[in-house]
């Protein structure tokens, strides 16, 4: 079963990505990996070495170490982030089409003039 979520698509997190979205410090992961709350796959990319952690033994970690409601905070955090992040490329994308509009609609009105 443990292997099968090493393989299982977002049932793992790199170690930044579990300081990123949980709010721990990368002190803290190493901690609980020599402690042996964590376990740990060594990784490569790009030359650039970093630990592939279990998503549910980070949870459970940082349930046990600040607490469910802590958890369920820095979830809502990260949701409302990536929404904003959406939210702000969307408004690029209709300011681009807006503008491409308003050139549309002057050659549309240059055209019926002649």
């Amino acid at each position: 079963m443990i292997e099968g979520e090493w393989t299982q698509k977002g049932g793992t997190l790199s170690d930044k990505s579990a300081t990123k979205e949980f709010g721990i410090s990368k002190e803290e992961i190493f901690q609980a990996i020599r402690d042996g709350n964590l376990q740990y796959r060594e990784n490569h990319i790009h030359g650039n070495p970093y630990f592939r952690l279990l998503r549910r033994e980070v949870e459970s970690f940082v349930t046990e170490k600040y607490g469910k409601e802590y958890l369920e905070q820095q979830s809502l955090n990260n949701e409302l982030s990536h929404v904003n992040s959406k939210l702000r490329s969307l408004k690029r994308e209709t300011n681009k089409y807006e503008k491409r509009k308003v050139q549309l609609m002057e050659i549309i009105n240059t055209k019926s003039k002649t």
